[in-house]
């Protein structure tokens, strides 16, 4: 007997549920600052943005890679650093250094959506971290990055912050904000924007 197309999507969903176990449990801290863009490796059940130093976005205006031997714990979360100074400068004031929407793509969060976070692809706006999901949604981000700010907190802090990345991503990627737009638009909006002059780089 051949199952019905919505008890085939029921079993979809539960098997991709099942096989990002792993990842929902590293981007889903029970602490404060949750979700977050981090990923297990090895016994460390939650490593953020995959290792990468934040505090040297701030001291060197630069990506850095962390290592494993200069690591601290905040709020369940492991961050690693390029330098015992920088992991030094973490420890005294953790929460100077965190990554605006817990890492996530700044860009996806405009849309509702925690989703991706390239540590290499980065913007300090304000004396605050930003993290994108690669130089297209940089790009975009920066069409009108006033406006895209502020539905990004608006989002965050409304739906975003303190609930699990999954369900969220979910519920945005099927009921989408009024404002979304597909990449292949958002190229669109970007090419023209850089046709003008405009913002986009």
């Amino acid at each position: 007997m051949k199952p019905r197309p919505s008890l085939t999507l029921l079993l979809a969903l539960a098997a991709l549920l099942l096989a990002g176990c792993g990842a929902m449990t590293a981007q889903n801290p029970s602490g404060k600052y949750t979700p977050v863009n981090a990923v297990a490796e090895g016994t460390d059940a939650r490593v953020m943005l995959k290792g990468a130093d934040v505090v040297a976005y701030f001291v060197s205006n630069k990506f850095q890679q962390g290592l494993p031997q200069f690591s601290s714990r905040y709020e369940d979360i492991s961050f690693r650093f390029a330098s015992a100074e920088n992991k030094a400068l973490f420890d005294k004031q953790p929460t100077k250094y965190l990554p605006e929407f817990g890492g996530y793509c700044a860009n996806g969060i405009v849309y509702g959506i925690p989703w991706g976070g390239d540590a290499d692809t980065w913007k300090m706006i304000d004396g605050k971290l930003y993290i994108f999901g690669g130089q297209a949604s940089k790009d975009g981000f920066e069409i009108d990055e006033k406006k895209n700010l502020a539905l990004a907190g608006s989002y965050w802090k409304d739906e975003v912050a303190g609930n699990n990345s999954f369900v969220q991503r979910w519920k945005r990627l099927i009921f989408r904000v009024p404002h979304y737009q597909s990449g292949e638009a958002l190229a669109k909006a970007v090419a023209e924007a850089k046709a003008k002059g405009g913002a986009a780089k």
